[in-house]
Protein backbone atom coordinates (compact mmCIF):
# COMPACT_ATOMS: atom_id res chain seq x y z
CA UNK A 1 0.00 0.00 0.00
CA UNK A 2 1.44 3.39 -1.19
CA UNK A 3 2.26 5.81 1.71
CA UNK A 4 1.71 9.13 2.13
CA UNK A 5 4.04 11.74 4.32
CA UNK A 6 2.20 15.61 4.67
CA UNK A 7 3.65 18.31 5.98
CA UNK A 8 1.04 21.11 6.79
CA UNK A 9 2.30 24.72 7.60
CA UNK A 10 -0.73 25.93 9.14
CA UNK A 11 -1.50 29.77 9.15
CA UNK A 12 -4.43 31.72 10.35
CA UNK A 13 -5.94 32.50 6.65
CA UNK A 14 -3.87 29.76 4.60
CA UNK A 15 -2.12 26.04 4.77
CA UNK A 16 1.17 25.47 2.75
CA UNK A 17 0.81 21.60 2.20
CA UNK A 18 3.46 19.33 1.27
CA UNK A 19 3.14 15.38 0.09
CA UNK A 20 5.91 12.91 -0.17
CA UNK A 21 5.75 9.00 -0.98
CA UNK A 22 7.86 6.62 0.97
CA UNK A 23 10.77 7.51 -1.20
CA UNK A 24 11.10 11.07 -0.29
CA UNK A 25 10.35 12.50 -3.31
CA UNK A 26 7.61 15.32 -3.52
CA UNK A 27 4.71 14.63 -5.52
CA UNK A 28 2.25 17.23 -4.60
CA UNK A 29 1.89 21.07 -3.25
CA UNK A 30 -0.70 23.27 -2.64
CA UNK A 31 -2.14 26.33 -1.18
CA UNK A 32 -5.16 25.75 0.57
CA UNK A 33 -7.87 27.62 2.61
CA UNK A 34 -7.63 27.45 6.46
CA UNK A 35 -10.89 25.80 6.33
CA UNK A 36 -12.01 22.58 8.44
CA UNK A 37 -13.80 21.68 4.78
CA UNK A 38 -11.35 22.47 2.77
CA UNK A 39 -8.44 20.65 4.51
CA UNK A 40 -10.55 17.46 5.19
CA UNK A 41 -11.33 17.55 0.94
CA UNK A 42 -7.49 17.90 0.30
CA UNK A 43 -6.68 14.43 2.57
CA UNK A 44 -9.44 12.67 1.66
CA UNK A 45 -8.06 12.64 -2.24
CA UNK A 46 -5.09 10.90 -1.49
CA UNK A 47 -5.18 7.07 -1.72
CA UNK A 48 -3.37 4.68 0.88
CA UNK A 49 -1.87 5.48 4.45
CA UNK A 50 -1.77 8.59 5.20
CA UNK A 51 0.64 10.31 7.43
CA UNK A 52 0.64 14.06 8.38
CA UNK A 53 1.78 16.49 10.54
CA UNK A 54 2.21 19.82 12.24
CA UNK A 55 3.29 21.93 14.19
CA UNK A 56 1.72 22.86 18.19
CA UNK A 57 0.42 26.19 17.63
CA UNK A 58 -3.03 28.17 18.30
CA UNK A 59 -5.20 26.07 15.87
CA UNK A 60 -3.83 22.78 16.69
CA UNK A 61 -6.56 21.21 18.95
CA UNK A 62 -8.85 22.09 15.99
CA UNK A 63 -6.92 20.64 13.29
CA UNK A 64 -6.08 17.60 15.77
CA UNK A 65 -10.01 17.19 16.30
CA UNK A 66 -10.82 17.66 12.30
CA UNK A 67 -7.76 15.70 10.95
CA UNK A 68 -7.69 12.59 12.90
CA UNK A 69 -10.50 10.59 11.79
CA UNK A 70 -8.94 10.99 8.01
CA UNK A 71 -5.62 9.82 8.38
CA UNK A 72 -3.61 6.78 9.64
CA UNK A 73 -1.62 9.12 11.74
CA UNK A 74 -1.25 12.53 12.64
CA UNK A 75 2.15 13.63 14.57
CA UNK A 76 1.57 17.41 16.51
CA UNK A 77 4.77 18.41 16.58
CA UNK A 78 6.92 20.52 18.86
CA UNK A 79 8.46 23.43 16.74
CA UNK A 80 11.33 23.98 19.70
CA UNK A 81 12.77 20.48 18.57
CA UNK A 82 12.58 20.93 14.68
CA UNK A 83 15.82 22.56 13.86
CA UNK A 84 15.90 21.84 10.47
CA UNK A 85 13.21 24.12 9.74
CA UNK A 86 15.80 26.93 10.39
CA UNK A 87 18.12 25.93 8.63
CA UNK A 88 18.33 26.97 4.65
CA UNK A 89 16.07 29.00 3.18
CA UNK A 90 12.55 29.67 5.20
CA UNK A 91 9.02 29.80 3.60
CA UNK A 92 5.99 28.30 4.11
CA UNK A 93 6.55 26.10 1.35
CA UNK A 94 9.87 24.93 2.00
CA UNK A 95 8.33 24.57 5.73
CA UNK A 96 5.73 22.18 4.81
CA UNK A 97 8.55 20.70 2.78
CA UNK A 98 11.00 19.97 5.86
CA UNK A 99 8.24 18.74 8.21
CA UNK A 100 7.35 16.38 5.39
CA UNK A 101 11.05 14.69 5.05
CA UNK A 102 11.09 15.34 9.02
CA UNK A 103 8.17 13.20 9.11
CA UNK A 104 9.18 10.29 6.59
CA UNK A 105 12.09 10.01 8.79
CA UNK A 106 10.71 9.69 12.12
CA UNK A 107 12.71 12.52 12.93
CA UNK A 108 9.33 14.77 15.09
CA UNK A 109 8.59 15.26 18.64
CA UNK A 110 4.98 14.59 19.20
CA UNK A 111 3.08 16.72 21.74
CA UNK A 112 0.40 15.10 23.18
CA UNK A 113 -3.43 16.17 23.16
CA UNK A 114 -4.94 13.78 25.02
CA UNK A 115 -8.36 12.08 24.29
CA UNK A 116 -12.26 13.76 23.09
CA UNK A 117 -13.33 13.53 26.95
CA UNK A 118 -10.30 15.89 27.95
CA UNK A 119 -11.42 18.63 25.99
CA UNK A 120 -13.83 20.19 28.67
CA UNK A 121 -12.10 20.28 31.58
CA UNK A 122 -9.02 21.46 29.70
CA UNK A 123 -11.26 24.73 28.53
CA UNK A 124 -12.46 25.10 31.64
CA UNK A 125 -8.79 24.99 33.73
CA UNK A 126 -7.48 27.63 31.08
CA UNK A 127 -10.81 29.80 31.88
CA UNK A 128 -10.14 29.69 36.09
CA UNK A 129 -6.28 30.12 34.91
CA UNK A 130 -7.17 33.23 32.64
CA UNK A 131 -9.55 34.80 35.39
CA UNK A 132 -7.11 34.25 38.22
CA UNK A 133 -3.97 36.08 36.03
CA UNK A 134 -6.33 38.44 34.86
CA UNK A 135 -7.27 39.82 38.80
CA UNK A 136 -3.52 39.33 39.69
CA UNK A 137 -3.33 42.40 37.11
CA UNK A 138 -6.17 44.40 38.27
CA UNK A 139 -5.07 43.88 41.39
CA UNK A 140 -1.33 44.93 40.86
CA UNK A 141 -3.06 47.93 38.74
CA UNK A 142 -5.02 49.14 41.92
CA UNK A 143 -1.72 48.70 44.40
CA UNK A 144 0.77 51.15 41.37
CA UNK A 145 -1.74 53.44 41.55
CA UNK A 146 -1.43 54.34 45.35
CA UNK A 147 1.89 54.04 45.42
CA UNK A 148 2.76 56.21 42.73
CA UNK A 149 0.84 59.12 44.62
CA UNK A 150 3.06 57.91 47.68
CA UNK A 151 0.31 55.89 49.49
CA UNK A 152 1.54 52.71 51.06
CA UNK A 153 -1.00 49.95 50.52
CA UNK A 154 -0.96 47.76 53.26
CA UNK A 155 -2.29 44.30 52.88
CA UNK A 156 -5.85 43.30 51.01
CA UNK A 157 -8.08 46.20 52.93
CA UNK A 158 -7.48 48.08 49.57
CA UNK A 159 -9.28 45.56 47.95
CA UNK A 160 -11.85 45.30 50.38
CA UNK A 161 -15.45 47.32 49.62
CA UNK A 162 -16.15 48.42 53.11
CA UNK A 163 -12.47 50.45 52.83
CA UNK A 164 -12.51 51.52 49.75
CA UNK A 165 -13.93 54.90 50.00
CA UNK A 166 -11.13 55.43 52.73
CA UNK A 167 -8.37 54.43 50.43
CA UNK A 168 -10.35 56.32 47.35
CA UNK A 169 -10.24 59.57 49.74
CA UNK A 170 -6.26 59.15 49.69
CA UNK A 171 -6.31 60.12 45.85
CA UNK A 172 -6.20 63.91 44.98
CA UNK A 173 -6.38 63.57 41.33
CA UNK A 174 -9.98 63.62 39.87
CA UNK A 175 -8.89 61.52 37.23
CA UNK A 176 -6.44 58.99 38.90
CA UNK A 177 -9.70 58.78 41.28
CA UNK A 178 -11.84 58.32 38.36
CA UNK A 179 -9.48 55.33 37.07
CA UNK A 180 -9.29 53.67 40.31
CA UNK A 181 -12.76 53.07 40.93
CA UNK A 182 -13.16 51.56 37.19
CA UNK A 183 -10.59 48.90 38.15
CA UNK A 184 -12.53 48.48 41.27
CA UNK A 185 -15.46 47.52 39.09
CA UNK A 186 -13.29 45.42 36.85
CA UNK A 187 -12.21 43.39 39.80
CA UNK A 188 -15.63 43.18 40.94
CA UNK A 189 -16.26 41.81 37.80
CA UNK A 190 -13.52 39.24 37.09
CA UNK A 191 -13.89 37.83 40.94
CA UNK A 192 -18.07 37.12 40.02
CA UNK A 193 -16.88 35.46 37.20
CA UNK A 194 -13.69 33.63 38.72
CA UNK A 195 -16.30 32.27 41.18
CA UNK A 196 -18.25 30.77 38.45
CA UNK A 197 -15.33 29.59 36.70
CA UNK A 198 -13.93 27.49 39.58
CA UNK A 199 -17.39 26.17 40.13
CA UNK A 200 -17.75 24.76 36.43
CA UNK A 201 -14.30 23.57 36.51
CA UNK A 202 -14.69 21.64 39.87
CA UNK A 203 -18.20 20.20 38.79
CA UNK A 204 -16.48 19.04 35.85
CA UNK A 205 -12.92 17.66 37.49
CA UNK A 206 -15.36 15.34 40.07
CA UNK A 207 -16.49 13.77 36.56
CA UNK A 208 -13.08 11.66 36.75
CA UNK A 209 -12.55 9.32 38.69
CA UNK A 210 -8.93 10.34 39.16
CA UNK A 211 -10.40 12.90 41.11
CA UNK A 212 -11.19 10.97 43.90
CA UNK A 213 -7.74 8.69 43.91
CA UNK A 214 -5.96 12.08 44.07
CA UNK A 215 -7.89 14.33 46.05
CA UNK A 216 -6.15 11.81 49.40
CA UNK A 217 -3.00 12.96 48.71
CA UNK A 218 -1.64 15.58 51.03
CA UNK A 219 -1.20 19.21 49.83
CA UNK A 220 -3.62 18.72 46.45
CA UNK A 221 -6.57 21.02 46.70
CA UNK A 222 -9.44 20.66 44.44
CA UNK A 223 -7.81 23.31 42.49
CA UNK A 224 -4.54 21.43 41.76
CA UNK A 225 -6.13 18.45 40.93
CA UNK A 226 -8.15 19.40 37.93
CA UNK A 227 -5.10 21.32 36.77
CA UNK A 228 -3.35 17.92 36.58
CA UNK A 229 -6.17 15.93 35.40
CA UNK A 230 -6.37 18.11 32.93
CA UNK A 231 -2.73 18.31 31.49
CA UNK A 232 -1.53 14.99 32.28
CA UNK A 233 -5.12 13.05 30.25
CA UNK A 234 -3.74 9.60 31.24
CA UNK A 235 -0.48 8.85 33.69
CA UNK A 236 0.27 5.95 31.16
CA UNK A 237 1.55 8.20 29.35
CA UNK A 238 4.72 8.42 31.43
CA UNK A 239 6.49 4.41 31.72
CA UNK A 240 8.36 5.86 34.36
CA UNK A 241 8.61 8.44 37.38
CA UNK A 242 11.61 10.27 35.58
CA UNK A 243 9.68 10.87 32.52
CA UNK A 244 7.33 12.34 34.34
CA UNK A 245 9.67 14.45 36.39
CA UNK A 246 11.21 15.55 32.91
CA UNK A 247 7.85 16.82 31.38
CA UNK A 248 7.04 18.82 34.47
CA UNK A 249 10.78 20.45 34.62
CA UNK A 250 12.15 18.58 37.97
CA UNK A 251 14.71 16.74 35.77
CA UNK A 252 17.82 17.22 36.24
CA UNK A 253 20.23 17.79 32.88
CA UNK A 254 23.38 16.45 32.87
CA UNK A 255 26.50 16.54 30.79
CA UNK A 256 29.62 14.36 30.01
CA UNK A 257 31.99 14.30 27.52
CA UNK A 258 35.17 11.67 26.78
CA UNK A 259 33.60 9.15 28.38
CA UNK A 260 35.82 6.46 27.09
CA UNK A 261 39.82 6.22 26.54
CA UNK A 262 41.94 3.45 24.98
CA UNK A 263 44.02 1.32 27.52
CA UNK A 264 46.11 -1.78 25.88
CA UNK A 265 44.53 -1.66 22.65
CA UNK A 266 40.90 -1.75 24.64
CA UNK A 267 38.50 1.01 24.84
CA UNK A 268 37.67 1.39 28.62
CA UNK A 269 34.75 3.85 29.90
CA UNK A 270 36.09 6.92 32.17
CA UNK A 271 34.06 6.58 35.22
CA UNK A 272 34.06 10.37 35.97
CA UNK A 273 31.11 12.32 37.66
CA UNK A 274 28.94 14.12 35.53
CA UNK A 275 28.33 17.72 35.34
CA UNK A 276 25.14 19.07 36.48
CA UNK A 277 23.28 21.92 34.66
CA UNK A 278 20.45 22.53 36.72
CA UNK A 279 16.66 21.66 35.57
CA UNK A 280 15.12 20.96 32.22
CA UNK A 281 13.76 23.80 30.28
CA UNK A 282 11.39 22.50 28.31
CA UNK A 283 8.46 21.52 30.00
CA UNK A 284 4.95 22.10 31.33
CA UNK A 285 5.03 25.25 33.50
CA UNK A 286 1.22 24.36 34.90
CA UNK A 287 2.46 21.20 36.77
CA UNK A 288 5.62 22.81 37.71
CA UNK A 289 4.04 25.40 39.47
CA UNK A 290 1.19 23.15 40.82
CA UNK A 291 3.81 20.90 42.60
CA UNK A 292 6.07 23.68 43.66
CA UNK A 293 3.55 25.00 45.33
CA UNK A 294 2.68 21.40 47.42
CA UNK A 295 6.39 20.93 48.09
CA UNK A 296 5.66 24.12 49.82
CA UNK A 297 3.09 22.69 51.98
CA UNK A 298 3.81 19.32 52.23
CA UNK A 299 7.00 20.37 54.12
CA UNK A 300 5.13 20.70 57.07
CA UNK A 301 2.08 18.53 56.54
CA UNK A 302 2.58 15.18 58.66
CA UNK A 303 3.03 12.81 55.83
CA UNK A 304 6.40 14.10 54.18
CA UNK A 305 7.30 16.52 57.65
CA UNK A 306 9.50 13.51 58.31
CA UNK A 307 11.10 13.17 55.19
CA UNK A 308 11.85 16.79 54.47
CA UNK A 309 13.46 16.90 58.02
CA UNK A 310 15.18 13.99 57.10
CA UNK A 311 16.61 15.60 53.89
CA UNK A 312 17.49 19.24 55.60
CA UNK A 313 19.38 16.97 58.25
CA UNK A 314 21.65 15.25 55.88
CA UNK A 315 23.18 18.36 54.71
CA UNK A 316 20.59 19.04 51.96
CA UNK A 317 20.31 22.83 51.05
CA UNK A 318 16.31 24.11 51.65
CA UNK A 319 15.94 24.65 47.84
CA UNK A 320 17.22 21.08 46.67
CA UNK A 321 15.55 19.69 49.56
CA UNK A 322 12.10 21.43 48.42
CA UNK A 323 12.93 19.73 44.38
CA UNK A 324 13.37 16.33 46.17
CA UNK A 325 9.85 16.85 48.03
CA UNK A 326 8.14 18.30 44.79
CA UNK A 327 9.84 15.21 42.51
CA UNK A 328 8.33 13.16 45.74
CA UNK A 329 4.65 14.57 45.31
CA UNK A 330 4.73 13.93 41.36
CA UNK A 331 5.69 10.24 42.22
CA UNK A 332 3.29 9.29 44.55
CA UNK A 333 0.73 11.47 42.17
CA UNK A 334 1.99 8.94 39.38
CA UNK A 335 2.12 5.89 41.41
CA UNK A 336 -1.57 6.69 43.02
CA UNK A 337 -3.23 7.03 39.57
CA UNK A 338 -1.57 4.18 37.99
CA UNK A 339 -2.33 1.81 40.39
CA UNK A 340 -5.51 2.86 40.53
CA UNK A 341 -5.25 2.25 44.50
CA UNK A 342 -5.70 4.39 47.67
CA UNK A 343 -3.03 6.63 49.20
CA UNK A 344 -1.42 5.42 52.48
CA UNK A 345 1.99 6.66 53.67
CA UNK A 346 3.56 3.44 54.43
CA UNK A 347 2.42 1.63 50.91
CA UNK A 348 3.15 4.54 48.22
CA UNK A 349 6.52 6.54 50.09
CA UNK A 350 8.65 3.53 49.43
CA UNK A 351 7.13 3.19 45.69
CA UNK A 352 7.75 7.14 45.30
CA UNK A 353 10.88 7.33 46.98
Amino acid sequence: MRKHYVGMDVHQASTSIAVMNGQGKVISEALIETRAQTITDFLKGLRGEVHVTFEEGTQAAWLYDIIRPHVTKLVVCNPHHNHLLKSGNKSDRVDARKLAQLLRVGMLRPVYHGEQGMRTLKELVRSYECLVADTSRVKNRIKAIYRGRGVRPHGRTVYQASQRELWLRKIESAGLRTRAELLYRQLDQLQQLRREAKRAMLKESRQHAATKLLQQIPELGPVRIAQIIATVGTPHRFRTKRQFWSYIGLAVVTRSSSDYRLVANRMQRQWRAAQNRGLNRNYNHRLKSVFKAAALGAANSDAYREYYQRLVTAGIRVELARLTLARKLAATVLAVWKSNESFTVEKVMPQAA
